[in-house]
């Protein structure tokens, strides 16, 4: 007799299984329609909150990447970042649109978790961001997606311009410490200027030169006035090392000063510049058509289960009834 115990190979043995269909088939008709009936019902606007659709695709804009990230790698993190994230549930007050109490024991982490299954924002294969968000509401679903992008430009603006105030701020105070040196040398050669007649090294140094030993050409060099040469050749002896030097010095000190003030003035135009981060692609629309739940769907998978888990009890019910008869004719059997 164990030899013909059933097992599961003979629950679902192909003419097992017509069998039972064909035995079964209107049990498991009424089965199906009952099963397709309570999936649609339980599927319809009055259990489940049709949910709409909005999305956007983006490309990072005006973006500097700080390390090995790209541009849309680094663009990913700011609309990730919990600033977005809190100002998005600020501004459509989402606490209530959840019906999420904020004296809930656990609202941060609920909101957290509801904000993060309505909003999905990935990078594609195209180096692109995608901005999904999901709503009852097909309005607030286009608004929200709006709102991260406008959020997420206001962000990075906002940083930026701390960054560039900061160099502002640094560039600004060493231009005022150059300017206070370059005065202090502008005020020792006007000294020189005014005191002892010394202007420009080079020039000076050659006209004096020509003058003691009357070398100058022309008409005028039988008008020498020696003894202004004397006294311009002792000034210049006496102070000309000091003139070098200082002139030296103010040149040094605009040229960096020159350079400085270019980056102060780059500084000054980034800070105060309103640029956008984001090339907007595909703009988000008000859905017409709920994204979920799919009723076909749903209605398809419940008749599938129940057929598979009907079939299962049939298939054991009938081998169960299988083995009392066999059981029934060994016992009647006197020879076994």
């Amino acid at each position: 007799m164990d030899n013909i115990k059933p097992n599961m190979e003979n629950y679902f043995s192909n003419i097992h299984m017509m069998k039972i269909f064909l035995k079964w088939k209107w049990h498991l008709l009424a089965i199906a329609v009952i099963a397709a009936l309570l999936a649609a019902i339980f599927s319809s606007s009055f259990f489940i909150k049709p949910r709409f659709k909005s999305y956007a695709l983006v490309y990072p804009s005006n973006i500097a990447p700080y390390s090995d990230e790209s541009e849309s790698e680094q663009m990913l993190q700011w609309l990730q970042s919990q600033d977005i994230k809190d100002s998005v549930i600020k501004k459509f007050n989402l606490s209530d649109h959840y019906r999420i109490d904020s004296s809930y024991k656990y609202y941060h982490s609920t909101m957290q978790y509801l904000y993060n299954k309505n909003v999905k924002i990935n990078k594609t294969q195209w180096e692109s961001i995608e901005i999904i968000v999901m709503d009852t509401d097909p309005v607030i679903a286009r608004d929200m997606v709006l709102s991260i992008i406008e959020f997420c430009n206001a962000k990075i603006r906002a940083i930026h311009r701390e960054k560039y105030s900061e160099v502002v701020n640094s560039m600004g105070y060493t231009l005022r410490e150059k300017k206070a040196q370059l005065d202090s040398v502008e005020s020792a050669l006007s000294e020189l200027r005014k005191n002892y007649e010394l202007i420009d090294y080079e020039s000076q140094a050659r006209e004096i030169t020509r003058g003691y030993l009357r070398t100058v050409d022309g008409s005028n060099s039988t008008s020498i006035n020696t003894k202004d040469v004397l006294r311009l050749k002792e000034n210049f002896e006496s102070k000309s090392g000091e003139l070098a030097i200082l002139t030296q010095r103010r040149n040094d000190i605009m040229r960096i000063y020159s350079e400085f003030e270019l980056v102060y003035d780059r500084a000054v135009y980034d800070a105060a510049k309103i640029f956008t981060f984001s090339n907007v692609i595909t703009p988000p629309v008000i859905a017409d058509k709920k994204s979920y739940p799919v009723r076909w769907l749903i209605v398809l998978y419940a008749v599938v289960a129940s057929m598979f888990f009907s079939v299962v009890v049939i298939s054991v019910i009938e081998n169960r009834k299988i083995n009392l008869e066999l059981q029934k004719l060994a016992g009647n059997n006197p020879n076994d």
